[in-house]
């Protein structure tokens, strides 16, 4: 019985050692890959966005707008169409695949409605919803993510 026991506990401590060596062994390489790794590390370069000149140039058109609402709404005077408007056919756009035949044609309705909203202050207000209309219009057909925030733009 003696020598049963003692063969039981040496079979125990020759399992336990053996699966303590495999487990050395799985670990060894990772810790040679986690070495190899934290030798290079990775480097992720940060970019900063850069708006194209379209979309400056959008972005400035939404606060004019904002602005020109203002004043309608308020009864102010109008003031003068800001010739910035009219860098809309040269601004280099984010994908020049876009600066198509219909982006043009809606750059142009855009423009002449602008310029109605200076030229006939009497009714700037149904020009001016007709300026956004043709915004949400030219975006539903070339960039739809801006059209929500376009359409605050309308006077009610």
């Amino acid at each position: 019985m003696k020598y049963i026991f003692t063969a039981i506990a040496f079979i125990i401590l020759v399992v336990v050692a053996g699966c303590n060596k495999k487990d050395d062994a799985k670990a060894q390489p990772q810790k040679v890959a986690t070495a190899a790794k934290s030798a290079k590390p990775e480097k992720t370069e940060f970019k900063m966005y850069e708006m194209s000149q379209m979309a400056a140039l959008m972005e400035q058109m939404y606060v004019d707008n904002q602005r020109l609402k203002e004043r309608i709404i308020s009864g102010d005077t109008i003031g003068t169409f800001p010739k910035h408007i009219l860098n809309i056919h040269t601004s280099v756009m984010t994908d020049e695949d876009d600066n198509d035949a219909f982006f043009r044609e809606q750059a142009a309705k855009f423009i002449k409605a602008q310029q109605l909203i200076y030229a006939d202050p009497a009714n700037a207000k149904q020009h001016y919803n007709d300026a956004v209309s043709s915004c949400v219009q030219c975006h539903e057909g070339k960039c739809e993510g801006p059209i929500p925030r376009i359409k605050k733009l309308y006077i009610k």
